[in-house]
């Protein structure tokens, strides 16, 4: 056998560090030196997350060909401004956006642009709405000319009430229409009393001018698309950028104090928090996973001497493991990390092995060395062998799309090498020079003798109890889901996954779009046609949606009310600044025309009544209740009387004068044109339901097979990985069964191996379905540790049993099976307690498959071994 060929090798290994466990220290230490000054140096770890697969694959590559034609479209950071009026939103996004501009060129922000404000919108808005709705605000702005008029050429507190007092004398003369008046007056009434009352109050002049319905109805929130300065080097690669905006925010006012919330969200900050909430609690969990380490190899050996071999030998190999990976691929990414519980998983499993046989060996008098030599022709051979399995198994992922796990089998495939080799160099030293104390008692558990003979006459009984589960396991595999959605894996209760949650169900706002790259833009305009017909779809847009259509008619109703409007709200000459005496003045003043108007019957007469007493009151009010009044409708109104002034200034739109910002953002330099379609959101919560989001997708691939976008890349990441998990699943169990054949020459006794292997995975994915757990894309690396670890269990149970040992669970190496187990899976099982949801359930599976494969280990296994035989002796 090929393994028989090895255990020569292995001896003669052990025999050389072991009876020069000075000399094998010394080059050990220099070997843990020179990997740690090569890591020093070396050390590069990548957070994005694009990276995890090929960017060969056809959803990357039509991704990465809008990206190069779009590079501003790529990791960008959201900022939405929402106000308790649309005026507050607007001053607040109009703010933020310019005192980000001024951070500097070398700032952590590299750019800022406003997709659904600024200059252009404010001049062009009307024309976007559809023609009723151009009629029904420019005649709203026709009928109010008075009140604009006065409020324009007096934008204060004085010139708000002198307004007031003009029109309701004329409406008490009969001079001028009363009948609009009520609405406004109503409002301003309730306002000013609110504020005089102490409460925190707000005003909106833009709802009283505009519509509250359609298109044109004022928005409450704006958003700002923000260009960060990544530092792929960081954990956090956006984090500055983040917190500038924050720290911005704060001190502009921003906050809910002044009427406005600001939040943060997009790819940036979501894959930021992601990373802080891995980490956090990580101290405590470690501490938990080290604790539970201890105690279980303290379980197996009792000696604290050993524990500490195994330690020092676990730590060293991860510092050469770590320096040979980065070496291999270059730099670590977010799944190849993981090298690190699987090497200690399995570092420790052969750690066990070697330290539980070799007190086995002592405690039946033998020597040290001679204890170390036994160890060496009794687990040698299994040792060298599940070293290898796990190392194909790993190994299986190379030929994948799936990079991250490719590379994290790369590391770790070499880790168990490496593993192995200290195993048999390092850790037999250690115990030369550390000369730990005899086992008290035998290493072997004679307890478990009653179970052995249990299985022996209960064997088919056992065998068919577990066919049994496993085919109930197989009938669940329908039922089996696979949550493709990676936001899924984050913290619900992140600042930047709250901000997100609102968005997805903001019809208007979603960042669940799919964006397609057309040739040009006839191209594009015809593809936009075709899927707003689909009712999955709300709309789609291209550089041409920025061209309103029927401008002829909408500019013409325009420019009437700019002929009327203009003098009314662009005077030339604005009265000298009034002092409160003569503010008092126009307030009681008012007062009296109101009065008098609320004297004449008709709608008006109750809201002119109460705002005569509100106007009374802040008359009598302090000067800094005044002030506080003032402060609440001054500024407003003039942002509101500034878009008014703006939207009547609005002129033709052609594709050729649009805005540079808003060109560079749909059309390509060499012609080709986006396509953005957004989902239709029913509000019944479809925009964060998986199935909903998959028949858009669908939708809109049936029209544009090359379409990208988040849902796009969230569905086709799941294919691919889901395709790179049964190939590597298939090519690892086809190279495990080839290696086991050419070790063990059986059919049977390779099936007898790999069996129990199986039928762990089906076990625990069954139990995933009975308690509701569906797999993502964390947790699913669970299954390359179950089948390393089930290989290597099986493997030594196998090799024990074909050399004659039957009676299994009574062995040291039933106890060490059962004390690796046991340590892997409680160490691994503090993982679910992470604060971060994909790593806890990652915990949660890593544990279930590890208790799966003990209970195969320890009690499928030996009965579907059964008794040993003498022609199954060697």
């Amino acid at each position: 056998m090929i393994t028989a060929r090895l255990t020569p090798a292995i001896l003669r290994a052990i025999r050389a560090a072991s009876r020069r466990p000075a000399v094998t220290l010394v080059l050990a230490l220099a070997l843990v030196a020179g990997a740690l000054a090569y890591v020093a140096g070396h050390f590069a770890m990548t957070t994005d997350t694009g990276e995890l697969i090929s960017a060969k694959t056809p959803w990357r590559q039509d991704g990465a060909a809008i990206e190069a034609a779009f590079p501003q479209l790529k990791d960008s950071i959201l900022v939405v401004v929402d106000g308790q009026t649309p005026e507050l939103a607007e001053d607040g996004a109009i703010r933020l956006s310019e005192a980000l501009g001024k951070l500097g060129p070398k700032g952590p922000v590299v750019a800022v642009r406003r997709p659904d404000g600024g200059a252009f919108f404010d001049r062009s808005g009307l024309l976007f709405a559809d023609l009723p709705e151009v009629q029904q605000t420019t005649q709203r702005l026709i009928d109010a000319q008075p009140l604009l008029g006065g409020l324009a050429g007096d934008p204060s507190l004085h010139g708000i009430a002198a307004t007031i007092d003009t029109v309701a004398d004329g409406a008490a003369r009969g001079t001028q229409d009363a009948s609009r008046l009520a609405d406004p007056l109503g409002k301003l009434s309730a306002a000013i009393d609110a504020k005089l009352s102490g409460k925190v109050q707000y005003f909106s002049w833009q709802r009283m001018f505009s519509t509250d319905k359609g298109s044109l109805a004022p928005p409450t929130r704006r958003l700002l698309i923000v260009m960060p300065r990544m530092d792929y080097g960081d954990l956090e690669p956006g984090a500055a950028a983040v917190e500038a905006i924050r720290a911005q925010a704060a001190a502009l006012g921003l906050d809910t104090a002044h009427g406005m919330r600001v939040g943060i969200t997009g790819e940036v900050p979501l894959a930021d928090e992601e990373f802080a909430s891995i980490r956090e609690g990580m101290g405590m969990i470690g501490l938990g996973m080290l604790a539970a380490m201890l105690a279980c190899l303290w379980l197996a050996t009792r000696s604290a001497k050993i524990v500490g071999a195994i330690m020092v030998t676990i730590i060293a190999g991860l510092a050469i493991t770590l320096a040979l990976g980065l070496l291999a691929v270059g730099r670590l990414n977010l799944i190849s990390v993981a090298f690190i519980p699987l090497f200690v998983g399995l570092g420790v499993d052969f750690g066990i092995q070697v330290a539980v046989r070799f007190n086995h060996e002592r405690r039946a008098g033998a020597a040290p060395m001679e204890a170390l030599e036994r160890m060496a022709a009794a687990i040698g051979e299994p040792l060298s062998l599940a070293a290898a399995a796990i190392f194909l198994a790993l190994g299986a992922f190379l030929p994948t799309d799936y990079v991250g796990i490719a590379e994290l089998g790369v590391i770790a495939g070499m880790g168990m090498i490496v593993a192995f080799m200290l195993n048999i160099t390092l850790l037999p030293a250690l115990l030369m020079v550390l000369q730990p104390s005899v086992p008290a008692s035998d290493v072997g558990w004679a307890g478990a003798a009653p179970l052995d003979a249990f299985l022996h006459r209960h064997r088919r009984d056992v065998l068919i109890a577990f066919v049994g589960a496993m085919l109930l396991s197989v009938v669940t595999l329908v039922w089996v889901k696979f949550d493709f959605n990676p936001l899924h894996l984050r913290d619900p209760h992140s600042p930047a996954m709250r901000e997100l949650s609102i968005l997805m169900e903001d019809a208007d706002r979603t960042p669940n779009t799919i964006t397609i790259l057309t040739p040009n833009v006839a191209a594009a305009d015809d593809l936009e046609a075709r899927l707003s017909r689909r009712k999955e779809v709300a709309h789609a847009i291209t550089i041409d949606s920025f061209v309103p259509e029927a401008q002829g008619v909408k500019l013409a109703l325009i420019s009437d009310a700019s002929l009327l409007l203009d003098a009314t709200i662009n005077p030339f000459d604005f009265p000298p600044a009034s002092d409160d005496a003569a503010t008092v003045a126009a307030l009681n003043k008012a007062a009296l025309s109101l009065k008098a108007l609320a004297a004449r019957p008709g709608a008006t007469a109750a809201p002119a009544a109460h705002l005569s007493a509100s106007f009374t009151a802040l008359a009598a009010a302090s000067p800094a209740q005044r002030e506080a009044v003032s402060a609440m409708l001054v500024p407003p109104l003039g942002l509101t009387l500034d878009k008014i002034r703006a939207s009547l200034t609005a002129s033709e739109v052609t594709r050729e004068n649009l805005p540079e910002e808003i060109r560079r953002d749909w059309l390509a330099k060499d012609g080709r044109a986006l396509v953005q379609v957004t989902p239709r959101i029913d509000g019944a919560g479809n925009g964060t339901d998986n199935a909903a989001i998959a028949r858009f997708t669908a939708a809109v691939r049936a029209e544009a097979p090359r379409a990208t976008g988040l849902p796009v890349a969230t569905q086709e990441a799941a294919k691919t990985v889901a395709h790179a998990f049964i190939t590597a699943g298939i090519l690892a169990l086809a190279l495990v069964s080839l290696l086991l054949w050419l070790v063990l020459r059986s059919v049977r006794e390779v099936a007898f191996t790999l069996a129990p292997v199986v039928l762990s995975g089906f076990l625990t994915l069954g139990t995933c379905v009975a308690i509701g757990q569906p797999l993502n894309f964390a947790n699913i690396i669970a299954f390359p540790l179950l089948f390393g670890v089930g290989v290597a269990f099986h493997i030594y149970f196998v090799m024990a049993w074909r050399s004659g040992v039957g009676d299994l669970l009574q062995t040291s190496l039933a106890r060490a099976v059962l004390c690796s187990a046991l340590a892997t899976g409680s160490a691994f099982g503090a993982l679910w307690f992470s604060a971060h949801p994909g790593t806890a359930s990652m915990g949660l599976i890593l544990m279930l498959s590890l208790v799966w494969t003990l209970i195969c280990a320890l009690i499928f296994e030996p009965a579907l071994l059964g008794p040993v035989h003498k022609k199954d002796k060697p």
